[in-house]
């Protein structure tokens, strides 16, 4: 029996390139993401040290221009947090929506795979079957004593 071949090797190969080239998107997303959210994570530390920077130089005394300064940059710094939280959602959308696509491709790729599997247990059971049938005509000739024929 000839060699196993499955018909749609290029296609299940195709499907599998794709769906390596989503993931890599996906984990380059996802990278994205955890960066701004490190990112947010940090833009709060500095507001905190800004806040109590600022306690203690009320509790200190100091002027009016002093409380401006801080003023200013207290709200700066909580308008470029809502800023990269915006910015975290739109990435976050992105995100999901590549996940969604991943999910898709693989889904589309073990159809592929599942029947490739079909296709092999197929092809093993006639292999299976043939060889019995050689051998069973083997023992029929050998008993009938005629010369065995050989089958490559």
């Amino acid at each position: 029996m000839k060699r196993f071949h499955y018909s749609l090797e290029t296609v299940l190969n195709y499907k599998t390139q794709v769906l390596d080239g989503l993931k890599k998107e996906h984990a380059v997303i996802l990278k994205s993401v955890n960066d701004k959210k490190e990112e947010i994570r940090q833009l709060n530390g500095r507001l905190t040290d800004y806040e109590d920077s600022f306690d203690e130089t009320k509790s200190a005394g100091a002027s009016i221009e002093t409380y401006l300064l801080y003023d200013m940059c207290i709200e700066r710094m909580e308008e470029r947090i809502e800023q990269e939280k915006e910015r975290l959602v739109v990435l976050k959308t992105k995100e999901e929506k590549k996940k969604n696509e991943v999910i898709d491709a693989k889904v589309d790729t073990s159809k592929f795979e599942k029947l490739k599997d079909k296709r092999l247990k197929e092809y093993r059971v006639a292999e299976q079957k043939e060889e019995e049938a050689f051998v069973e005509e083997f023992v029929v000739r050998n008993m009938a004593g005629e010369s065995p024929v050989y089958r490559g």
